[in-house]
């Protein structure tokens, strides 16, 4: 009898080692990350990908990508972790953001930063778009706090129509095709009417960048030029977080020129004006 219940036990903990329910804490949602890299090193990328993502999740390899469809052929590998140090949830409960940094490989180790979005379903968090960028090895003691934020209220529409969700979207490209007009007019100075005052940027290349002044101090040392071609956005029914992901050419100082995807994080303001809070950007396919 003892060892029957040690073995029901022992399969109960199995299964809560991959749960990803969703219960509207952000708690539930970074362990949800966690879940998914311990699926990861246990099973392989290819299993946690096909298991987390949702039926229309993207990755981008390097361009966007539906992930099952991806993971179901790709080469597998256990040698990638990671572990999310920021956070955010919606007010309706059922979407989310986190990020942080990764590790692949064994002997030869790359490391970098993440960015995935998170939707709420059925009880379960689905991952709806991860996008990484390789970045340099982080100096030990320097890397971001961890930073999960529980919403302080609850809201969401209840009898929203299709046309009031595809109204409510419309704001946030329109939002975007004016930062990208005052972009070619301003330059890249014009990032600081569109940017949180703690934002973070993950670029390839550089540890990750917190705040609106790095950002802007990086934007101005780097960047000469940037054009931005949106390809999707999607925003919380609790109507304060929205994602943008789609297409940057980037002219920099030194007389070079690279594409890259990218994918924004939007805030809903108090003035009820958008600003990032989170950016990354990976090298696109040439």
């Amino acid at each position: 009898m003892k060892k029957i219940y040690l073995s029901i036990l022992a399969l109960a903990i199995g299964a809560n080692v991959y749960a990803q329910k969703s219960d509207g804490t952000v708690k539930s949602l970074v362990n949800a990350e966690k879940a998914f890299a311990q699926k990861a090193g246990k099973d392989g990328v290819n299993a946690a990908f096909t298991e987390f993502s949702a039926p229309d999740g993207i990755v981008f390899r390097p361009n966007p990508i539906n992930a099952k469809k991806f993971f179901s052929t790709a080469n597998d590998t256990k040698e990638l972790s990671w572990e999310p140090n920021y956070a955010r949830l919606s007010k309706s409960r059922d979407w989310g953001f986190t990020s942080g940094s990764y590790v692949a490989g064994s002997d030869k180790k790359t490391f970098g930063h993440y960015l995935s979005i998170w939707r709420g379903k059925d009880g379960n968090w689905e991952l709806v778009i991860d996008l990484g960028a390789e970045a340099i090895k982080p100096i030990k003691g320097k890397e971001p706090k961890a930073l999960f934020v529980e919403p302080k209220e609850t809201y969401s529409p209840k009898f929203a129509s299709a046309k009031d969700l595809k109204a409510a979207t419309e704001i946030i490209y329109s939002t975007e095709k004016t930062l990208n007009t005052m972009l070619k007019t301003h330059g890249v100075q014009a990032f600081a009417g569109f940017i949180n005052p703690d934002a973070r940027l993950l670029f390839p290349g550089t540890e990750a960048i917190i705040g609106k002044d790095g950002i802007l101090a990086f934007n101005n040392r780097v960047i000469d030029k940037i054009n931005l071609k949106t390809t999707q956005a999607d925003k919380a029914l609790g109507g304060d977080f929205a994602y943008t992901y789609g297409l940057a050419t980037i002219d920099y100082k030194a007389d070079l020129r690279e594409s890259f995807n990218y994918v924004f994080i939007w805030e809903r303001q108090a003035d009820a004006n958008w600003n990032i809070i989170a950016q990354v950007f990976t090298v696109a396919e040439r």
